[in-house]
C-alpha cells in the first residue's frame, strides 16, 4: 500500500509541475495518471484484485463520490438551477438519459445473456453518466455555441446525482447472498433512504449557505476558513445522513444544490435592496479549495483505472465488452440525445455535437469500483470491472487524445457556416 501511495503521489507531482507543457503535448491528467497506474500495476500484478476488492477501497470510493457529487452540484455556473437553457437540459437529463440507460441495459442483455437483469442495470448506470474530466478543452471550446456549452456543463454536473438512486437500487438487488431482496423490497429500502437524504441535503445545504453568508457579512470568516468549511460540507452531510440511515450520496448532491441556491438568493436580495456585498465573488473564492481537492481525487481515480487496466488485461477483454463499450460511447448516447432535442431551438449540428460529446470519467470509475466491491466474486463483478476500465480508457482516447482533431473539425464546420447563431 505504501508503494502505491508513493507512486501515485510521485505521478501527481510530475503531472502538476509540468501541467502546461504536458497539455501542449495533449497529455492531460487522465492519460498521465492512467499510464502511471499501468506502470505500477505491471510491477505488482499479483495483488491487484485483492487490493481493489477491500473494504478500505470501498469506503474511499464512497467518500470520493460524495465529494464529487457536492462539487458537481456547486459548479454549475449559469445562475439558475438548470442553467441558461433549462428546456434543453431537461430534455437531455429527463428524456435522453433514461432512454440511454434502457438501451444500454438492452444491449447488455443481448451481449451478456448470462448476467441477471439487475447487473445489466448496474452496467448501464456505470457507463451512461458523462464527466468532462477527460475532455475539459472540448466543453470550453468557444467554437461550440453557448447553447451547447451550457447544456453539456449542466448535464455533466447533474447526471451523476440524478442517476445515483437508480444505481444504488440496482446495487441492492444485485448484492451478495445476505442482501438479496425482491424489487419491491429494494424499492422499500431505497425510498426511505432517499427521502431522508433529500431532507438532510436541503437543510444542511441551506443552513450552511445562510451561515456562510452571515459570516462573510460580519467579517467573522477568513478566506482560508471559508474554503475549509466548504470542503467539509460534503463530508459532514454524508456522515450525518448515513447516521440517520439515509442515502449519503443523494444528500451530498442535494446539499450542493441547496448551498449554491441559498447563496445566490441572498446575494440577489441584497442587490435588489442596494446592500450588495463588497466581495461579490465570495462563493467562487470559497470553492477554490474544493475544486483543488476534487482535482486531486480525480487524478487518484485515474491512477486506479491504470492499475485496474492491468488486471483487466489478465482477465481478458472479449469482443462483447469491446462492442458494448464502443456502442455506449457513441450511438447509445448520440441517438437518444439527438431525438430528445428534436423540435428544440438547437440546430441539427448542435444536436449532433451534444450527443457526440459524452466523455466518461470519475463517476463511471467510482460507480464501477463500488459495484465491483459489493458484488459477489465471480463473472458479474469481473464484467463490471472490465467494462468500467475499457469504457473510461476508450473515452480517454476518443474524447481526450481525439480532442484536438475534433477541435480542428469544429473550426472547419464553423468556417463554413454563414448563418449567424440564433440565441
Amino acid at each position: 500500500m505504501n508503494s502505491l501511495l508513493l507512486a501515485a503521489a510521485f505521478a501527481m507531482v510530475v503531472r502538476s509541475l509540468a501541467a502546461n507543457r504536458l497539455d501542449r503535448w495533449h497529455l492531460g491528467a487522465p492519460l498521465v495518471m492512467v499510464l502511471a497506474g499501468v506502470a505500477v500495476g505491471l510491477a505488482e500484478p499479483s495483488g491487484i484484485a485483492d487490493g481493489l476488492n477491500t473494504e478500505s477501497v470501498q469506503h474511499a470510493a464512497e467518500i470520493i463520490l460524495a465529494v464529487l457529487l457536492f462539487a458537481d452540484a456547486t459548479e454549475v455556473r449559469a445562475g439558475r438551477l438548470w442553467g441558461a437553457y433549462p428546456g434543453l437540459v431537461a430534455r437531455v437529463l429527463l428524456v435522453a438519459m433514461p432512454v440511454s440507460i434502457a438501451v444500454a441495459a438492452l444491449l447488455g442483455w443481448l451481449l451478456f445473456p448470462a448476467l441477471p437483469w439487475e447487473v445489466l442495470l448496474l452496467l448501464a448506470c456505470v457507463t451512461v453518466p458523462t464527466d468532462f474530466a477527460p475532455a475539459e478543452k472540448l466543453v470550453r471550446d468557444r467554437g461550440l455555441s453557448a447553447r451547447v456549452r451550457s447544456t453539456l456543463n449542466v448535464e455533466s454536473g447533474y447526471n451523476d446525482g440524478i442517476i445515483t438512486p437508480l444505481f444504488l437500487f440496482a446495487l441492492i438487488l444485485a448484492g451478495d447472498d445476505t442482501q438479496e431482496r425482491t424489487p419491491l423490497e429494494a424499492l422499500g429500502t431505497v425510498l426511505p433512504f432517499a427521502v431522508k437524504a433529500l431532507v438532510a441535503g436541503v437543510v444542511i445545504g441551506a443552513l450552511l449557505g445562510w451561515l456562510m453568508d452571515l459570516a462573510h457579512q460580519a467579517g467573522w470568516v477568513s478566506d482560508q476558513s471559508a474554503r475549509v468549511a466548504v470542503l467539509l460540507a460534503p463530508l459532514l452531510t454524508f456522515t450525518a445522513t448515513v447516521a440517520i440511515d439515509g442515502n449519503g450520496f443523494v444528500a451530498s448532491f442535494v446539499c450542493g444544490i441547496s448551498f449554491r441556491y441559498v447563496h445566490r438568493l441572498l446575494k440577489a436580495r441584497r442587490v435588489r435592496t442596494g446592500r450588495a456585498e463588497a466581495r461579490s465573488d465570495a462563493l467562487n473564492t470559497d470553492l477554490h479549495l474544493l475544486e483543488d481537492v476534487t482535482g486531486l481525487l480525480t487524478m487518484t481515480m485515474w491512477f486506479v483505472v491504470g492499475i485496474a487496466a492491468v488486471l483487466t488485461f489478465y482477465l481478458g477483454v472479449s469482443w462483447r465488452v469491446l462492442l458494448f463499450c464502443a456502442a455506449v460511447l457513441t450511438v447509445v448516447r448520440l441517438g437518444p440525445v439527438f431525438l430528445a432535442l428534436t423540435g428544440s431551438r438547437m440546430r441539427r449540428r448542435e444536436r449532433l455535437l451534444v450527443g457526440a460529446l459524452g466523455p466518461r470519467g470519475t463517476t463511471t470509475i467510482v460507480f464501477g469500483l463500488l459495484a465491483f466491491n459489493k458484488l459477489p466474486v465471480g463473472d458479474a463483478a469481473d464484467t463490471i470491472l472490465t467494462v468500467t476500465v475499457v469504457c473510461v480508457l476508450g473515452s480517454v482516447v476518443l474524447h481526450g487524445v481525439g480532442a484536438t482533431p475534433f477541435q480542428r473539425l469544429l473550426a472547419k464546420w464553423n468556417a463554413g457556416m454563414t448563418k449567424p447563431e440564433a440565441r
